[in-house]
């Protein structure tokens, strides 16, 4: 009895132990088959990029391309239709003072306006707190790029509240006549959502868009169809997005 007993224990050690060889020998296998093959999804993403055919969606009655570059993958996610529509509203603007919170734009143009980025060091970067930055000289144009739902969620200690400050300090900077236009995806600070949905961000105009397909296909639509929308699902990254317009008019006035 005690010897049956003790060759079964010893038949499942011997299991144990080639299925941990055998899940070690895959691993093995699988880290040179990655670090060999890594390179050639990255340039089987570039190669996407350029040779497949241009298309284009539609906001607020104008046809836009799709943005594709290698760098940050944006024919994947949402900067696939953010980076034109700022893009634009800065070269339109380009005589004018221009300030950008997060370093989005320069990693695909050169940018001689002003850049806000708490954490990413680059040149011409301004490394300060956007609930602290002040300058002597307001801004005509303030844009930004899914960058506002990181403030104070994605730091630590994580301070939910902390973006109502940096949304109140980012329209002080505002200029008499300047507009300050910016995005972000639903779904992903719940802070931030709420805030918008109870209109404590006081936006002149609110533009939806939203993503239909797994190529990464977006629609202009109402607020209807995006109120309830998750972050990564059911396609990464963001699934939809505001597009908020604040203006000052001449005479300093919040419209």
């Amino acid at each position: 009895m005690y010897q049956g007993t003790l060759s079964k224990a010893s038949r499942l050690l011997l299991s144990a132990k080639q299925t941990f060889a055998k899940l070690r020998s895959f691993m093995g296998v699988y880290t040179v088959y990655w670090g060999l093959t890594r390179p050639y999804f990255y340039l089987l993403g570039i190669l996407r990029i350029f040779l497949k055919r241009p298309e284009s969606f539609t906001f607020r009655g104008k046809t836009y391309q799709y943005f594709r570059h290698f760098y940050g993958f944006t024919y994947m996610n949402e900067r696939t239709v953010e980076v034109p529509l700022i893009l634009e509203r800065v070269r339109s603007n380009s005589a004018r003072r221009i300030l950008e919170l997060g370093n989005v734009l320069s990693h695909y143009i050169r940018c001689d306006h002003d850049i806000v980025d708490k954490y990413e060091k680059a040149d011409g970067v301004i490394n300060e707190d956007i609930v602290n930055f002040k300058v002597s000289r307001p801004y005509d144009l303030i844009v930004s790029i899914s960058t506002l739902e990181h403030v104070g969620w994605d730091e630590k200690p994580r301070d939910p509240r902390k973006v109502l400050n940096a949304f109140e300090n980012l329209t002080s900077l505002l200029a008499p006549g300047g507009e300050l236009m910016l995005t972000f995806p639903l779904g992903y600070n719940p802070e931030l959502d709420r805030s918008f949905r109870e209109n404590e961000l006081h936006m002149t105009e609110r533009h939806y868009l939203k993503r239909i397909s797994r190529d990464n296909k977006w629609i202009e639509v109402g607020w209807d169809e995006v109120r309830d929308a998750k972050y990564g699902e059911p396609f990464g990254c963001a699934n939809a997005i505001v597009i908020g317009i604040i203006r000052r008019d001449k005479n300093g006035k919040l419209v």
